[in-house]
């Protein structure tokens, strides 16, 4: 959610170095290397002072064993390390000159990273004293090369298996759904996608190269949503703990579309869309400047406009995914399924929208918590359960419970899909109208 080193990501895109290539042509700002400019420009005490730059996930390795080791996952994914099938691992250090970085390449780039290991590989001695004490277990205990969190959630899901479905991990799209989603496809080809981060090698199952997009924004504009209505908390008072408020609003709905003969709650919103992207757009398009817009608001404030608007938002995070699919098809991806975990996995209205919307069935694991069952993957490795990630995968995956679209609503959405690509061309129509008068 931090956006503050826009400045900087613009400086780093503006060089065209070729490692750009390995995060869809294009950096985030929401990725380390423009937040380490930021932090060098604007915070230089704390810059010159910090001995080891971390991310999480590293950071709990170091604390857990002592070793300064990074993951290539951590370091790949968001720090601009390279990692290729043509031999060329590492770090860059034309890039990091070019950028203005070039004291992270002192003592042979200790400070970001001199060891760099696999996911799952053991990390140093293990658990050490300290940390054995602080946390109640045994000293040695194995410790796995870390992995980032939405990444766990997809390793943790990517061989689930139902009844029909492909198991090919290169036909499943899975989706780590939080207060922002990362959509994650692997392939065994580098397939490079404009506007979605990648394609990374080896940052996940050795051998194989991932793609992440994502919706920067996704259970916080939901909530964002529901919580800056108007009737919002008569709602809460009056259900008072007992149901939460996503499943009263999607109960709501059920029964407003009763009363109106409809066969599908999504025709609810005939009049109502939505472009999500309140808090800039992170794939395909890239561009953090794009704001949220609503069409089809009235003076009404009651439960059942709450419920529509709920309904349209979540149809727009729909869409979102269908945007991301496309551009990802584009480019040689051959999607076949969507797996989904996190918070939203537990929304069956968030499911079944994304399930008609793409016309694909979606995999929901009957194991809820998929990013611990990633960690534990990565442990059993570690510890020497497996010979192999992708052994551990196989015996771990677990099974996954089938939603299938609705072929109802297909032709509602397509059009729904026209309105909301209409959308985001609107809003650059009106921003290049008012850049033009900004300086009368």
């Amino acid at each position: 959610m931090d956006h503050r080193a826009e400045l900087e990501a613009n400086f780093i895109n503006d060089t065209k170095d070729e490692i750009l290539r390995y995060v869809g042509g294009k950096i985030s700002l929401e990725m380390e290397t423009p937040k380490m400019l930021w932090i060098k420009q604007n915070l230089p005490d704390s810059w010159y002072r910090a001995k080891l730059l971390f991310d999480l996930p590293d950071f709990l390795t170091w604390r857990a064993t002592g070793s300064e080791s990074r993951s290539f996952c951590s370091v790949v994914c968001k720090w601009n390390y390279r990692a290729a099938t043509d031999g060329y691992v590492g770090w860059s250090e034309k890039f990091f000159n070019k950028i203005g970085l070039s004291d992270l390449s002192e003592d042979n780039w200790r400070k970001i990273g001199s060891q760099v290991k696999t996911p799952g590989d053991p990390v140093g001695s293990g658990l050490s004293e300290k940390a054995a004490l602080e946390m109640g277990l045994q000293k040695g205990t194995p410790v796995a090369t870390s992995i980032i969190d939405a990444y766990a959630g997809c390793l943790g899901m990517i061989g689930c298996t139902a009844p029909g479905v492909n198991k090919n991990f290169s036909t499943r799209l899975s989706l780590i759904c939080g207060t922002s989603t990362c959509h994650m496809t692997i392939s065994d080809k580098e397939l490079t996608v404009n506007g979605i981060w990648g394609p990374y090698y080896n940052a996940m199952i050795p051998g194989y190269w991932i793609n992440e997009g994502g919706q920067s924004a996704t259970g916080k504009l939901l909530d964002h949503i529901i919580n800056s209505h108007p009737v919002t908390a008569s709602v809460i008072e009056k259900l008072n703990g007992r149901v939460h408020i996503q499943q009263y609003l999607s109960e709501l709905l059920q029964s407003i579309a009763s009363k109106n003969s409809l066969q599908d709650v999504a025709f609810l919103t005939t009049d109502l869309h939505v472009w999500p992207d309140f808090h800039g757009n992170r794939s395909p398009l890239a561009e953090v400047e794009l704001r949220g817009m609503i069409s089809g608001l009235s003076l009404s404030a009651t439960e059942e406009d709450l419920a529509i608007l709920y309904l349209a938002v979540v149809q727009a995070l729909a869409y979102g995914t269908k945007h991301i699919i496309e551009a990802l098809k584009s480019s040689g991806h051959n999607i076949e399924t969507v797996l989904v975990c996190g918070g939203l996995s537990q929304n069956p209205l968030f499911i079944q929208t994304h399930a008609d919307v793409l016309g694909l069935p979606v995999l929901v694991p009957t194991e809820r918590e998929s990013v611990l069952v990633g960690a534990a993957i990565l442990g059993s490795c570690a510890a020497g359960a497996f010979p192999s990630i992708h052994d551990a995968i196989q015996a771990m995956g677990g099974a996954a419970h089938v939603v299938a679209p609705n072929n109802i609503s297909k032709r509602y959405h397509e059009g729904k899909y026209t309105v909301f690509k209409s959308m985001v061309q609107d809003q650059k129509r009106y921003s290049s109208i008012m850049r033009q008068v900004a300086d009368l």
